[in-house]
């Protein structure tokens, strides 16, 4: 397979990823979110497929986060407001990509992951966590919104909660995989 058309995929991977996650957490979690405020929600799911794709698939994978972030920010969240899904849609995908490339500086994170702890991912969860609410609400400051700082705290709590989820169940589902044959005696 060629270069560019493993990023397409990786993209299409990762958009696909992030809308089906996206859809489960409006179904299972549209009570939890935080003063009927779309997108802030106590436990949001696509928070921990935006840094998983991300991680994974690296730059095609944070491709793939904007462009499904452009469509869920211009058909459900601001339909009305274009500016606002522009800029929605970069923080969502900057703010995994800008942690992905820290782990890259600080940890020397290598493209197949092996060197990534569970304490490194434990950190990257909420470094991610962190930036993503910080993003938004810089945005919103710009452009001269009201910023709540409670909504900055469930925006952190509920993408670090989201992002666990995603990671564990992503680690509960590997487990599960018979293990691979090495061919070396047992």
């Amino acid at each position: 397979m060629s270069a560019l058309r493993l990023n397409i995929s990786l993209i299409a991977i990762s958009a696909i990823l992030f809308l089906a996650v996206f859809v489960a957490n409006e179904t299972l979690f549209n009570s939890a979110q935080f003063e009927a405020v779309r997108g802030m929600n106590w436990i949001y799911l696509p928070a921990g497929m935006r840094l998983l794709c991300t991680l994974a698939f690296g730059g095609a994978g944070a491709i793939g986060v904007l462009i499904a972030s452009w469509i869920t920010c211009v058909f459900y969240f601001f339909p009305d407001d274009p500016l606002r899904s522009f800029a929605g849609g970069i923080a969502s995908a900057a703010a995994p990509y800008l942690v992905y490339k820290l782990a890259q500086h600080f940890f020397a994170l290598k493209p197949s992951l092996i060197n990534l702890s569970p304490k490194r991912l434990l950190l990257l969860a909420v470094a991610y966590s962190l930036a993503n609410p910080l993003l938004h609400h810089l945005w919103l400051l710009l452009r001269g919104d009201a910023v709540h700082a409670g909504g900055f705290a469930v925006m952190v709590i509920g993408d670090l909660l989201g992002t666990l989820v995603i990671l564990y169940s992503i680690k509960l589902l590997l487990s599960l995989l018979p293990e691979a044959k090495t061919g070396k005696p047992g």
